[in-house]
């Protein structure tokens, strides 16, 4: 009994040791096997395209495959949800974006994850701004033409947008505000609402990316960009607040996301590799082709980030009183 009880410490000690090691050698070793990257959109989206060109160069900088998974719906909040439910191991990871982790929780009830809680955020992979277009023949050459026609007939004036909640949506939102006007809002379901805008049906829109080749066309005027800087690729389009909209800035954004929970160690290295991607050449072309502009920022700063599009989209959702569909 003597040998016993003066032994047993020892053994304890040991096999705690040796549990500190194993953990240690099991984070050394990450990753060891394919990593899942959840991409939350549908193929073909932006958050699919973005994370299939992070998930390609991801696999030959870790040396291990990582898939890209589709699961949409819910603009965002289906596959958000599946990853926040996941091992917190670094073997899944998730491309989401401003709708999933800044809008939707503002406007849906369903949301089964809490946006800022239940991840890790690792990085913005790229933003981009809103164009604020009209028909090539309207009579509006200018956003100030725009508060004025609005301002001299409240609540008569009408803006497109592909849904309710969207970042085409929220812009026009966000205008009406800060200008102090009254429009209404179009909503789209399934059609392109940009071709009605084309064709004159309706007058204005504010769009993403998508509309840079009828800008180079002619099909549509340029009046004003989302962002808060010029957009090199459209260097003479002035800013909303260059138009006279102090203090405006409305710019989507596709980010990486871990399960809350995930080890520091494998978020720092999966920050490293994505910005390390961001900065390549080939990877800057296709963004720039996309009409993306890169990021790449630390987990901490995009933590700090999101946190206040929560805040600045729900405010904004509340005062408006926008509801779901």
């Amino acid at each position: 009994m003597t040998h016993y009880s003066k032994t047993f410490p020892l053994a304890l000690a040991l096999v705690a040791l040796a549990g500190i090691s194993a953990q240690s050698v099991a984070q050394t070793a990450w990753p060891s096997r394919p990593i899942t990257y959840v991409a939350a959109f549908p193929a073909g989206s932006n958050t699919d395209t973005l994370g299939r060109i992070i998930a390609q160069k991801l696999s030959e900088s870790l040396k291990v495959p990582v898939l890209v998974d589709n699961k949409a719906g819910a603009t965002g909040m289906v596959g958000s949800a599946y990853v926040a439910k996941a091992p917190a191991d670094g073997y899944t990871i998730l491309g989401a974006s401003i709708a999933s982790h800044a809008i939707s929780p503002n406007l849906q009830s369903n949301v089964q994850y809490d946006a800022v809680k239940s991840f890790e955020p690792i990085t913005i992979i790229g933003m981009n701004a809103n164009v604020l277009v009209v028909p090539a023949n309207s009579p509006y050459k200018s956003v100030a033409d725009i508060m004025a026609a609005a301002k001299a007939s409240p609540g008569t004036l009408a803006y497109a947008s592909s849904g309710i909640g969207t970042t085409q949506h929220l812009s026009g939102e966000l205008f009406q505000k800060i200008a102090g006007i009254k429009m209404i809002h179009v909503p789209y379901a399934r059609s392109p609402a940009l071709q009605d805008v084309i064709s004159g049906q309706v007058p204005m829109m504010f769009e993403g990316p998508t509309v840079f080749s009828h800008i180079q066309s002619g099909s549509v005027r340029a009046l004003a960009v989302t962002s808060s800087k010029r957009l090199a690729s459209l260097p003479n389009v002035p800013t909303m607040i260059e138009s006279g909209v102090p203090g405006y800035e409305v710019q989507a954004w596709q980010a990486v996301y871990a399960p809350a929970g995930t080890p520091k160690s494998v978020v720092s290295r999966l920050h490293t590799e994505i910005a390390a991607i961001l900065k390549e050449p080939e990877t800057l072309s296709r963004l720039e082709k996309m009409g993306v502009l890169p990021s790449g920022v630390t987990p901490e700063a995009f933590a700090t980030f999101q946190k206040s599009e929560v805040e600045k989209w729900g405010q904004l959702i509340k005062s408006a009183g926008i509801k779901a569909e």
